[in-house]
C-alpha cells in the first residue's frame, strides 16, 4: 500500500492519499491546504484520484477541499451528520454527493474501506480503517494523546470513550494516521497513552483541584498534546467531564 501525507504549518493538520499500489487508484483523505506535494504524489506515481473522504467537517480538515475536487473532478463522502455541519459552518459550500453510512465496508479505489463511527470531538466522525491494515483516525486518536471535546460541533466525552473502545478493538499492529502530525499504532496507544490507559483503568486520577475554561474543576488527567503543548482530562463541578486544551487548565 502507498501511503503519503502533508502537514500544513498553520494547524498542523495532516491529509493524506492512499492506494494499493503504482499506476492505479488513489483515496485521498481530509484536505489541510498544503496540497502541493500530494499532487507531485500523485502524478509521479501515475495515480487516479478517484474520491476524497472527509473525516469531520472542522476547516482544518475541509481547507481547500473545493480546489481538489476540481482538480481530479471526483465526488466527496463524509458522514450525513458532518455534512450538516460543514452546511452550517460554511467553510465549504459544494456538493459532498456521497453520505457514508456509519460502520459500512465499501471498496473504494480498489482497497476495504470501512466506516468506523468515532464521535465525540465532532458529530459525524469518521474513522476509515482501509485494508485492515492502516486507519486514518482524524481527531479522535493521536499519538500519544487524543481529541478534544469542546471543538465546535463536539458531542460528549461519553461518545468520545466509546470511539477510543471501537479504535481499541483493532489488532495492536494496526498503523494509526491521525489528523494532526505523526502516525502511531494502536498496540503503542493502547499500552502508553495516559488517556487511554485511564480510561481502561490502567492509570489512576490525579483528583488535582484547578481552573479550566475560568471555571473550578478537578484535574484528572494531564498529558501531551499533538502541538507540543498538553492536554487534560478535567470533571466539571457537575460531574461531568470534558477533554480540553492544556493552555485552558490553570494548575496550583
Amino acid at each position: 500500500m502507498l501511503i503519503h501525507h502533508t502537514q500544513d504549518p498553520q494547524w498542523m493538520a495532516d491529509a493524506y492519499v492512499v492506494a494499493a499500489e503504482a499506476g492505479g487508484p488513489a483515496i485521498w483523505i481530509d484536505c489541510n491546504g498544503a496540497h502541493d506535494d500530494l499532487h507531485r504524489f500523485v502524478e509521479e506515481n501515475d495515480l487516479t484520484v478517484e474520491g476524497i473522504l472527509l473525516t469531520h467537517h472542522h476547516i482544518d480538515h475541509i481547507y481547500d477541499l473545493d480546489e481538489v475536487m476540481e482538480r481530479y473532478g471526483v465526488p466527496v463522502g463524509a458522514s450525513a451528520r458532518a455534512i450538516e455541519l460543514i452546511r452550517e459552518e460554511g467553510h465549504y459550500t459544494g456538493p459532498v454527493e456521497h453520505v457514508l453510512a456509519e460502520d459500512a465496508t465499501c471498496e473504494l479505489a480498489g482497497l476495504e474501506v470501512r466506516c468506523i463511527p468515532t464521535p465525540g470531538h465532532a458529530g459525524g466522525h469518521l474513522a476509515f480503517l482501509v485494508d485492515g491494515t492502516d486507519v486514518f483516525t482524524g481527531d479522535v486518536l493521536f499519538n500519544g494523546t487524543v481529541g478534544g471535546t469542546r471543538a465546535p460541533g463536539h458531542t460528549d466525552l461519553a461518545d468520545l470513550r466509546a470511539s477510543l473502545d471501537r479504535l481499541l478493538e483493532l489488532d495492536d499492529a494496526v498503523a494509526v494516521h491521525p489528523g494532526h502530525t505523526v502516525p502511531t499504532t494502536i498496540g503503542t496507544e493502547r499500552a502508553s497513552n495516559p488517556f487511554v490507559r485511564h480510561f481502561r483503568g490502567e492509570e489512576p486520577a490525579l483528583e488535582e483541584p484547578v481552573t479550566a475554561w475560568g471555571e473550578p474543576a478537578t484535574l484528572l488527567v494531564w498529558g501531551p498534546d499533538y502541538d507540543g503543548g498538553h492536554k487534560a482530562l478535567v470533571r466539571w463541578v457537575d460531574g461531568s467531564e470534558d477533554i480540553v486544551g492544556g493552555s485552558k487548565v490553570k494548575r496550583g
